[in-house]
C-alpha cells in the first residue's frame, strides 16, 4: 500500500441503515428530544433514520458546504442557517435538540453548528479523532486518512486490492 493514500471505507445502504440504528438506540436514553437538525446533505439520511426510531418529527436543517470535488475539505459555507424558533425550545440554545450529521472529520463544520446550538446534542454515524471531540455520541471511529464513501455517493464498481501484487 503507499504511503500517503487514504484508505477506502465503503459504506452500502444495509451497513449505513444499521449503523444510523445503533445511533438511535443510544440517543433514546439520553434525553427527550423535540427537534433534529440535520447538516446537510450528509446529515439527511441519518436524520431521517433516527427520526423514525425515537418519533421525532420536527426536523429542520443548517445547510452547510464543506467539501468541494468530493475530494477536500476547503472554506465552510453557510448556505441556510437553523431557523431561531428551533434555536429557541426549551429554553434556548438548541436545548432539546439534536444535531445529526453523517459524519465528523475535522470538526470544523460542527464548530460552526455547535456555535449557533451550543446547548444541543451532536450525533453523527461516523467519527474520525480530529472532529470526535465536537461530537457527544456517535458509532464508529475511523482513522483521520480513511474516505468514507457512503452510498448515496457510489455506484457498483471494481474496487482495486490494496497490495500491487495482488493486482495482476
Amino acid at each position: 500500500m503507499e504511503t500517503g493514500q487514504p484508505k477506502a471505507f465503503p459504506v452500502h445502504w444495509e451497513q449505513f441503515h444499521r449503523d444510523a440504528r445503533a445511533l438511535a438506540w443510544r440517543l433514546a436514553s439520553q434525553g427527550e428530544w423535540e427537534a433534529i437538525v440535520c447538516i446537510t446533505r450528509g446529515g439527511l439520511v441519518p436524520a431521517a433514520i433516527v427520526a423514525r426510531e425515537l418519533g421525532i418529527r420536527m426536523i429542520e436543517t443548517v445547510c452547510i458546504a464543506s467539501y468541494h470535488d468530493y475530494k477536500d475539505q476547503g472554506g465552510l459555507q453557510v448556505i441556510k442557517p437553523v431557523d431561531p424558533k428551533v434555536i429557541g425550545l426549551d429554553g434556548g440554545e438548541g436545548a432539546g435538540v439534536l444535531v445529526i450529521d453523517d459524519l465528523v472529520d475535522t470538526g470544523k463544520t460542527a464548530q460552526v453548528v455547535r456555535e449557533m446550538l451550543p446547548k444541543a446534542h451532536f450525533a453523527t454515524v461516523y467519527a474520525k479523532p480530529m472532529g470526535r471531540p465536537m461530537v457527544d455520541t456517535f458509532i464508529t471511529e475511523v482513522s483521520q486518512d480513511t474516505w468514507i464513501y457512503f452510498p448515496w455517493d457510489m455506484g457498483l464498481t471494481f474496487q482495486p486490492p490494496l497490495s500491487k501484487e495482488s493486482q495482476g
